[in-house]
């Protein structure tokens, strides 16, 4: 056998983000382990194995924490909060209108004049955030790791998203935002 066969052989791939990622030799996965780069739940292959598996089903799961349980699946994350997150930009719009109403003393006139100029988008956009910010906190506390897309609870249906990917749901949540964000903006 080559080198470059031996080489080849010894390397890893690893999915991140639907995408395959790799070769890395095996040291390098080693590091990712330890790094939480490749955790519980992540797909791995190298040649010889017969499809791609959980880290945890091959030889690299003596490198996991094993104190730590694997993240909860999907169906025992409770989802309440996300599935309010899918409807915010329709609550966001109702709070909108409050506000409008509040701010301009009862009068409808001038309310629906601030609504037309989009005078209170704020209201929508904080709401979808802390919804996000606290949907990703709790997935945190469910074990899976958030680090790879945290950073996108400011950009909600890229959140909506990753988290259905991350946690292997369907995309019913995502979609349901993506159709009260399309009736909002032609209401």
């Amino acid at each position: 056998m080559s080198e470059a066969q031996a080489t080849t052989e010894n390397n890893w791939f690893y999915e991140e983000n639907g995408q395959r990622k790799g070769p890395v030799s095996e040291s390098e996965m080693v590091q990712f382990i330890k790094s939480s780069v490749v955790s519980h739940g992540t797909s791995v292959w190298k040649q010889g194995l017969p499809d791609w598996l959980k880290v945890e089903n091959t030889d690299l799961r003596v490198h996991l924490d094993n104190s730590a349980p694997p993240p909860l699946s999907g169906e025992h994350i409770n989802n309440t909060l996300v599935w309010v997150l899918a409807f915010a930009p329709l609550i966001g719009y109702f709070l909108e209108w409050v506000v409008a109403g509040a701010m301009h003393g009862g009068n409808e006139f001038a309310a629906q004049v601030a609504m037309a100029n989009s005078k209170y988008w704020f209201v929508t956009l904080g709401l979808n955030i802390a919804l996000a910010f606290f949907d990703e906190k709790r997935l945190k506390n469910a074990g899976h790791n958030t680090d790879k897309f945290k950073g996108w609870v400011w950009l909600v249906p890229v959140y909506l998203y990753q988290r259905a990917k991350a946690t292997k749901q369907n995309l019913a949540y995502f979609i349901v935002w993506i159709i009260c964000f399309v009736l909002v903006l032609f209401s």
